[in-house]
């Protein structure tokens, strides 16, 4: 199939992109939002073709995977007014838990009979008011990184982008906390200024963004992935930590009270319960390296990639046809 979509989420393209088909994502000269291109910091297979918005007008699409309320209406210009959902067969893929109004928040497919809605976790359908659309849920699927894992540095890690903006949502706040029982290593996009922001010495906080193929090597380093994440959709990093073979230490909120089983590290909604398992970690390498590896393991058994691949040929197929 030849299968258009935009280049939004990086690290969940580069594991949908593994799959048999030609993908077409645009590009325009500015690389934009709505036209970023190929992944720069990603390895992406050469199924994956670059097509500016003058390419599609004529351009054969058996299938558009929309990811933004307003690609529908973007799409149906591009494609030479042939209407997503009618004219070429549509699935739209809600990454985010929802924002505003829970869990009352009205997504913006409901009530659709063109078009199949997909979920990235059972929570967030759970969560979104859908409508009468036909809803789906793939769980994430990785492209596995390796056993990395050494711990050798007494530290956490912590991946998010945008801590500081973001706040509350991926528990920014409790970090300066956290880092009274663990000194943070925080990966992700606009991290910089981030122990200025919370009031700590750069050794309890440092900040780095790193492209993904140095970011499996720096993580797998650290002797935890702490995830402070207060409501978000279910973050890839977590899952990739626990490929790399890394204990984690999450908050017990959204879908991570599925994706971390027991034995695998500690949930819990006190932070300071956290706190220590963060300090036993520290304490304990052994049994940090023992819960690193079910957690590996886990995440094999429920994020492979030939899973997500075979759950994504399912749904497109049946959306085609």
């Amino acid at each position: 199939m030849n299968i258009l979509l935009w280049h939004v989420h990086g690290s969940w393209t580069t594991s949908f992109v593994q799959g048999p088909h030609t993908y077409l994502v645009p590009v325009t000269p500015d690389r934009g939002p709505d036209g970023l291109g190929r992944a720069r910091t990603f390895a992406w297979p050469d199924s994956v073709r670059e097509v500016t918005p003058e390419e599609l007008r004529d351009a054969e699409v058996d299938l558009v995977l929309f990811q933004r309320p307003h690609e529908p209406e973007l799409a149906e210009r591009w494609l030479g007014g042939r209407r997503p959902g009618r004219d070429v067969p549509a699935v739209y893929l809600e990454h985010n838990a929802p924002d505003g109004d829970v869990p009352d928040t009205r997504h913006p497919c409901a009530d659709r009979d063109d078009l199949t809605l997909v979920h990235v976790t059972h929570f967030n359908r759970l969560f979104w008011d859908n409508g009468s659309t036909h809803t789906e849920v793939i769980e994430h699927g990785i492209v596995d990184p390796g056993h990395q894992y050494t711990g050798r540095l007494p530290r956490a890690a912590v991946v998010v982008n945008e801590p500081v903006r973001r706040g509350r949502h991926t528990g920014t706040d409790l970090l300066a906390g956290l880092s009274e029982a663990a000194p943070l290593d925080v990966f992700g996009m606009r991290t910089e200024g981030l122990a200025e922001h919370l009031g700590l010495p750069e050794d309890r906080c440092r900040s780095a963004d790193l492209p993904q193929s140095e970011l499996h090597t720096a993580l797998a380093e650290r002797r935890l992935y702490l995830h402070p994440v207060r409501w978000t959709s279910l973050g890839l990093s977590l899952l990739e930590a626990m490929h790399l073979g890394m204990p984690v230490v999450a908050l017990a909120t959204t879908e991570a009270v599925e994706a971390v089983p027991r034995g695998t590290g500690t949930l819990s909604t006190r932070p300071e319960v956290l706190a220590r398992a963060a300090r036993r970690y520290l304490e304990e390498p052994e049994a940090a390296a023992e819960d690193g590896a079910r957690a590996r393991q886990a995440a094999l058994e429920r994020y492979g990639l030939k899973r997500f691949l075979d759950d994504w040929e399912r749904v497109m197929t049946e959306a085609i046809s």
